[in-house]
């Protein structure tokens, strides 16, 4: 499996400022994130807002902090590599599973 182009493309050496919800914003705006992010981001922050009262805003900020998280390993140019070595271990894992090492193995 071929890790899309697209994230090293989006990424950038300075981390972005991710303090505010429109901080937030503006970086999956500018293509920062997974895709489909920016959607998932205003429906998880919608529903966060409607189950949060005015003194318990804990949902609210634990949504912040997964799509900071996310945006910021997404801009990771590690991330790519690392993500493609588990893919492979797992692929690795799973042919050792079946009995086909013996095959791998020999190449």
């Amino acid at each position: 499996m071929i890790v899309s182009a697209q994230h090293a493309e989006a990424g950038t050496s300075a981390p972005l400022p991710l303090r505010t919800i429109g901080d937030i914003r503006a970086a999956l705006r500018s293509g920062h994130g997974f895709p489909g992010d920016q959607e998932t981001f205003e429906v998880d922050l919608q529903r966060a807002l409607e189950a949060s009262t005015e003194t318990d805003l804990k949902a609210v900020a634990a949504v912040i902090v997964d799509y900071r998280g996310r945006i910021r390993l997404y801009q990771d140019p590690d991330f790519d590599i690392a993500l493609q070595e588990g893919i492979d271990l797992a692929m690795r894992t799973k042919r050792e599973a079946r009995g086909e090492w013996q095959v791998s193995s020999l190449s």
